[in-house]
Order: C-alpha cells, then structure tokens, then sequence
C-alpha cells in the first residue's frame, strides 16, 4: 500500500528548491500530505488511520526524501511520536492511545527532546519538569532542532523532576501549541534542511495535563517500552529518509553522466568512461545494502521480535551506517556530475547540503560504537569496583 502517488511526489519535487532558496516552510507539501492521510499512515485502521506497517513506511519515507528531504525529515518527527504510540499498543500498552486518535483526528506532532550541550539525549535534561502535586507537569527550558515549528499543534517532550519524593525522575509528556509557556524563535537558518524550519523553542511553564504524562522513568538507559519506541522509530526511520536522498542522488548522478560527453574521448558520453563507470558502481554498491538492513530491523519492530540487549545497539548502528553511507554516495555522485553540481542551482548541491544533517541527529558514530561495545563486551568497570 502507498499513500504518495507519482503526480504527488511529482508536485513536491517542483517545490522543493524553491523552498530551499527562501529558508522557507513547506506549507503546500504539508497540505498535499495531510489531504492524502500520509500524517496518519501509522496509525492502525480501527483509529481511522491508514494502517501502515513501519516497514511499509519506511518505503514511503525513502520516496518522500527523494522528492524533498526537508520535508521528509520534518514529517519524520511526527511520524515518530505516532509510531512510538502504535509499538506500546501492538504490546498491549494503551497509555498512548491518545496519541493515535489526535493524530487521526488531524493534530501535527513534534519531537521536543534535543538540548543545547546535552549529549545524554534521552538519558538526562536540563529541561525543568515542575509537578502540580496532582499529576500534571510545567516544562521550563529550551529545546533545539524542533522540526514542524510552524505547524505542529502537539509536542512530545521531557524534562527532569528534581523535587518530587522518588526523584529524580525522567518525565516524558505531551503539551499543546495553544496551552501557553511556548516560545518559538525565528531562527533556522542552517546549510541544509532548510524547509523544515526546525526551530528553537523556549518552554517556559508550558503545561502538560496528567493524563498527557507518558512516562516518569528513573533517568539512564531503560528497557521500557516506551523507550524502546522512540529509539526504534526515529533511527530507523532517520535510516529511511537518508536512504532515500542518497537514491536520488544516485539516479541523478546515472542521468548526468550519460549527458556529458568527454572531449577527451571523441564525445563519448561520461557513462563509458571506466573509472567514472567504477565510482557509480562503489556508490550503488555501497547502497544496495542499506534498503534490506532497514527493512529486516523494521520488520522485526512490526513483528515484536526480541533482540534482547542487542536491540539498542542494531539500531544505533542501522541509523549511522545509513547517514555515513548516504554522504558518500552523495559525495560520489558530485564527483561525477561535474563542476555544474557546485552551483546551488543543482539538485546534488542542496542533496550535498541535506544529507550533511545526517552528522548531528543522535546517535552519532562515537555512540553507536559505544552501545555496540557495550553490548559485545560490558560496560568498562569504573576503577573503585575492583573489576
């Protein structure tokens, strides 16, 4: 099953340098989207949603990013939340049930969790989460890299509760755009990734009710659920979105190249040149094993398979190995395309630009390797435990 249709994807791709050279909101691509259900493609039918598998989203993802990588990965954060609330309820956790039906029922979602200087991620915030004593939580702090800014009508975010008795604790909620205490600052103006407009902003009490409290976990790594969700769908589908730039890279780098012609060799187009025939193969080469890797770790998420310890790991790893891979088929596919590929009038310029994000979502290259050493190995004993 696809939600996006050639003639659709075939409109945001028109739009998309436009949007890049304006620093501009993708507000039609966002309005395409919502009118063919793509926001509640991983909501479950007996929501009113579409019913997708993660596994047949991230086909659509890759697609999307083709077409338009801003809007891709601004799309993806929404599609986050919504997958986290779908994998606790396939096991058997209704807590965020309400997610699925405020998403069916058309409300954006964000994904408020990234901190200036905070490399703990989900570990730890230096966001304040003041509870009211009855269930409910005011967040105070200021989050980064907040795609959707001009859109979004909920946002799922988390701060530390440092005064309650059994703190700290980590608490994860959800706030509205229209509840108060939010701020959103006019300031993305990035290298790539600019129709995102992933904005900062500044939560100053914005109120998350009780029953929009998800999770208050001890903070560190935790096997919860819900933690589990929100790692499993954003690298993977982070894995989707820089897989499906580097495709289109590739095929616009096969396009150019039987274009150019060699004065060197009589005309002949570029295509029959070995060593340019060479580094296109590398570069599929390279890609051809990212696509399966995302949907086996996919598949397995649909099918509540149970990688123990090692999942944590996986998916780390799928997320770096797919943005890695990405830069250099993009990179290849410049070096082939010629200078023409230098000027910001080329697609493979603003691909260039856009694929560079893939560096700074978590978990970086220094993390995954971490989580998979931890692991294969333990972690290091710290030198008062006589280990």
């Amino acid at each position: 099953m696809s939600l996006l249709t050639d003639d659709l994807l075939t409109r945001i791709r028109s739009r998309a340098a436009d949007y890049d050279r304006a620093n501009a909101f993708f507000t039609e691509d966002l309005e395409d989207l919502k009118a063919a259900g793509y926001l509640t493609a991983l909501v479950p039918e007996e929501f009113g949603g579409a019913g997708l598998t993660l596994e047949e989203l991230t086909r659509e993802q890759m697609r999307l990013a083709g077409a338009a990588p801003s809007t891709a990965l601004a799309v993806n954060m929404h599609h986050v939340w919504v997958g986290v609330a779908k994998t606790v309820h396939d096991r058997g956790d209704d807590s965020l049930d309400f997610v699925l039906t405020e998403a069916a029922a058309g409300e954006i979602f964000a994904f408020g969790v990234s901190e200036r200087g905070n490399d703990l991620v989900l570990f730890g915030s230096t966001t304040e989460a003041r509870p009211d004593g009855a269930g409910a939580y005011t967040f105070h702090g200021t989050k980064i890299f907040t795609s959707l800014s001009p859109a979004w009508t909920r946002m799922g975010t988390f701060g530390m509760d440092t005064v309650s008795e059994d703190a700290p604790r980590s608490v994860y909620g959800f706030i509205t755009r229209d509840g108060g205490g939010v701020e959103i600052k006019d300031d993305w103006d990035t290298l790539g990734m600019r129709a995102s407009q992933s904005c900062t902003t500044v939560l100053d009490g914005a109120p998350a009710a009780a029953d929009r409290i998800a999770r208050r976990l001890v903070p560190g790594p935790n096997a919860d659920p819900f933690i589990f969700g929100i790692f499993a769908n954003f690298e993977i589908l982070l894995a989707a979105v820089y897989t499906g730039i580097a495709q289109r890279a590739l095929d616009v780098a096969v396009q150019t190249v039987h274009k150019r012609t060699s004065l060197k060799n009589d005309g002949a187009p570029y295509a029959h040149d070995p060593d340019i025939r060479w580094r296109i193969a590398d570069a599929a080469i390279a890609l051809d094993g990212i696509g399966p890797q995302i949907a086996t770790l996919a598949s397995d998420v649909d099918n509540l398979v149970d990688h123990g310890a090692m999942w944590f790991a996986r998916l780390s790893a799928v997320k770096v190995r797919a943005t890695e891979t990405a830069k250099d088929v993009v990179e290849k596919a410049i070096r082939v395309s010629g200078g023409s590929s230098y000027f910001n009038r080329s697609e493979l310029s603003r691909l260039y630009r856009d694929v560079l994000a893939g560096l700074f979502h978590p978990s970086d290259d220094e993390s995954a390797h971490a989580t998979m050493a931890n692991a294969l190995l333990g972690p290091v004993p710290s030198p008062s435990s006589g280990d």
